[in-house]
């Protein structure tokens, strides 16, 4: 039977981008006569918001969305993810880095290339410069020592080419939407394309990346259905999923609900979100024609 979840954080009010998410992953699971999965992402505490999460449930509710119960929740499963942690650590794979933002901005100003020429990751963020990599062990156990604030870096280099001799060769995914990215079918990874991600951190023993694909192994989600602005997350998740003895899923990245100037919707931008929409009087008839489902 196959598996699909929506996996909302709480740290904002959904927005016509998740409606359109929600609605893909459940209308999907229907057609294939399978299973769907609410999932609340709220590792990042220090953000997510309890109105925030009451606000799912309610906005899902409303758009006529059904999910299996218990509703799993990240912040209540820390000490699963510090095992997957541990594990790549027995396995040297991943190290810890000191570096502030302040000090990666000065490493790139230091190297001779303009700030607007260092290589970027697929988000936009600059690629790590390796600032703390192979530091001497007494200079990482004085760092430790005076209690400095840190983050765990996936030795992107060793973890590819570990995750490789595990496959037995280069490691795909099957990608089953993206049309309008142009790529469908079995497709190559291409992780070094993010550098020495953060894969937890000192006060955090999880990220994004790490939660999202130790959840879908133990739920046992078989299609993962998300916004094509994950695309390139999924080069990740592969290695880490072939790292830690985790099933592979299957892939399909939808498109994303746009303004009219063609910017994405997000809730850092504050866009008008599914609460402000139905105290307006709009119906769950007009999100679906507003989102085109």
């Amino acid at each position: 039977m196959q598996v699909l979840r929506f996996a909302p954080s709480p740290n904002g009010w959904l927005h016509l981008g998740h409606a359109y998410s929600a609605l893909f992953a459940f209308e999907m699971a229907k057609r294939l006569d399978g299973r769907f999965l609410l999932r609340i992402e709220d590792i990042d505490v220090g953000r997510c918001r309890p109105e925030y999460e009451q606000a799912i449930y309610d906005d899902l509710r409303w758009l006529g969305l059904e999910w299996e119960e218990p509703v799993r929740r990240q912040s209540e499963h820390f000490a699963g993810y510090e095992r997957h942690l541990k594990q790549l650590r027995e396995m040297g794979l991943v190290y810890p880095c000191f570096a502030t933002r302040k000090e990666i901005q000065d490493a790139i100003a230091q190297s001779g290339i303009a700030p607007r020429n260092w290589p970027a990751d697929p988000d936009g963020a600059p690629l790590y410069p390796g600032i703390y990599k192979n530091i001497p062990r007494e200079t990482l156990n004085r760092l430790m020592w005076e209690g400095r604030t840190y983050a765990w870096r996936l030795d992107m280099e060793k973890a590819k080419a570990e995750a490789e001799r595990i496959n037995g060769g280069p490691i795909t995914f099957t990608e089953e939407g993206a049309s309008a990215l142009g790529h469908k079918g079995v497709l190559p990874i291409e992780p070094e394309l993010f550098g020495d991600v953060v894969i937890a951190r000192k006060d955090v023993p999880t990220s994004y990346h790490l939660s999202v694909t130790a959840d879908d192994a133990l739920q046992g989600v078989t299609l993962v259905t998300r916004g094509q602005d994950l695309f390139p997350a999924t080069y990740i998740h592969r290695i880490l999923q072939l790292l830690l003895g985790f099933p592979e899923p299957r892939y399909h990245h939808h498109g994303l609900i746009r303004d009219d100037t063609g910017r994405r919707l997000s809730k850092s931008a504050k866009d008008m979100g599914l609460r402000a929409l139905r105290t307006a009087g709009r119906t769950p008839a007009d999100i679906r024609r507003l989102i085109g489902l």
